[in-house]
């Protein structure tokens, strides 16, 4: 493996880890929606990670070191989880009981995993960096 190796891998897992604040922001935004394009309320959605092979000469150089791979979104997905009924008989989407379908998105578990996706985001950055300190102390060898 060489140094390029390590960068893609974690450039590989800062992009899905933006993916995944981006839908974190979503879900945060329409915390109270209970209108959209395709009716009712928001879905809440949640990110897939996949672990993802590198191009042919990555993988041809993976057949020596199994295991070493990056990571990409496949798919977004809804939730399937159930609005919150809300009595609320003044909205003007409240149903002839007086009930409100909301989003159940729970600000918290979306503050947690905006921490998480945070932390994760950090970590290959520093990892990035890490590698960039590595290829410079190597090319001063050469001095």
């Amino acid at each position: 493996m060489n140094i390029f190796d390590t960068m893609k891998i974690s450039a590989s897992a800062l992009k899905a880890q933006r993916i995944r604040l981006n839908v974190i922001s979503s879900n945060l935004a329409n915390i109270e929606t209970t209108r959209t394009p395709e009716g009712g309320p928001y879905r809440k959605k949640n990110v897939v990670f996949q672990s993802t092979r590198l191009d042919f000469g990555d993988r041809l150089d993976q057949v020596t070191r199994k295991g070493v791979q990056g990571v990409r979104v496949p798919a977004i997905v809804e939730s399937n989880r159930m609005p919150r009924r809300v009595f609320d008989p003044g909205h003007p989407d409240a149903d002839s009981d007086g009930y409100v379908a909301k989003p159940d998105i729970n600000p918290v578990e979306e503050m947690t995993d905006m921490m998480s996706a945070t932390k994760a985001y950090e970590a290959n950055a520093n990892v990035i960096k890490a590698a960039k300190r590595m290829a410079l102390k190597a090319l001063e060898i050469g001095r």
